[in-house]
């Protein structure tokens, strides 16, 4: 007979045996299930949302810039470079590390489509401190080009195309096409699931635009120019402290100031990705307050609302 003591043992070996099997067995089903999606790539979290809701349980979609990061200055990880070789699609929309990535995110998978976001859209210009871009600078969006390149070089073209609701639209119908198009079995799905989100965006946008009508202040300062296509929607204009990418110098400071006091703005908007002390000094020299709207956010319908209402001035009930 075998000691007593050695009889956990075997108890804890068999136990262990079971758990690995039952991992196993759980790791090949999660396998099977995830290989049978479409592997789709974007760039930014708020596309993550869309390309989910078009594309439902029938995709797996991966996002490039990460919660906190800035899609300005990201670079890839070597685990994001590895899955792109296995990705059946990537989305790009226009952000800044895409001018230098996405040559290299071709070359890892050479056969994988990329789908511009962008085309056939209208775009908007990059406002900067010496401009204010809003609805009155439709005049100067220029159709995008299948190849993806601005056709006037001295002049940075707005990629936050999905803060307006009407061009998520746009966005969301061409990634019902592309995905009926790579999976037609399965076409039924993808248009009955556009078919619940164009209802819904719809409904926010009505919101949004009854809103706005009762809104005596159509001005809002920013730092970072983000809310252009947002802006555009309801008839407003933003007022960026931040040109091309760099913060004003004491003159253009100054001038920001003497235009915040002059439109009544008490509000500088900053996305939680950039340092706030810029705009805290202007906040400081017109008595108002600093607050965080983030447009890279994923829960897409609830941020857009929550930043209208404080773009609105609109304040929570307690």
């Amino acid at each position: 007979m075998l000691p007593s003591f050695r009889r956990p043992n075997m108890t804890r070996q068999w136990l262990w045996s079971l758990c690995c099997l039952w991992l196993l067995l759980a790791s090949s089903a999660l396998s099977a299930d995830t290989a049978d999606k479409l592997n789709i790539f974007v760039s930014v979290l708020p596309q993550k949302y869309i390309a989910e809701r078009v594309g439902g349980d029938a995709v797996q979609v991966n996002v490039m810039v990460q919660p906190g990061d800035s899609p300005a200055t990201y670079e890839p990880n070597p685990r994001q470079i590895s899955k792109l070789s296995k990705a059946d699609m990537y989305i790009r929309v226009g952000v800044a590390f895409e001018n230098s990535w996405m040559d290299r995110i071709r070359a890892v998978n050479a056969t994988m489509p990329v789908l511009d976001a962008r085309d056939g859209l209208e775009l908007l210009e990059l406002a900067d401190h010496n401009h204010d871009h809003g609805h009155a600078d439709e005049a100067h969006g220029e159709e995008h080009s299948a190849s993806g390149e601005a056709q006037d070089e001295h002049t940075e073209q707005d990629p936050h195309i999905w803060t307006s609701p009407r061009i998520v639209k746009t966005m969301a119908a061409q990634l019902a096409a592309q995905f009926s198009k790579m999976r037609p079995q399965q076409h039924q799905q993808f248009d009955t699931n556009l078919t619940s989100f164009l209802a819904e965006l719809d409904q926010l946008d009505k919101e949004l635009t009854e809103l706005f009508k009762t809104t005596s202040q159509r001005k809002f300062m920013v730092f970072h120019p983000s809310w252009g296509y947002f802006a555009d929607a309801y008839g407003l204009t933003q007022i960026p402290i931040e040109a091309d990418g760099k913060e004003p110098g004491a003159r253009a400071l100054l001038q920001l100031i003497r235009q915040a006091r002059k439109e009544g703005v008490k509000t500088i908007f900053i996305q939680p990705q950039f340092d706030q002390r810029m705009a805290g000094q202007v906040a400081k020299a017109i008595d108002g307050t600093v607050v965080s709207i983030d447009p890279l956010a994923e829960d897409y319908m609830a941020n857009l609302r929550q930043a209208a209402r404080l773009i609105a001035g609109v304040k929570d009930e307690q």
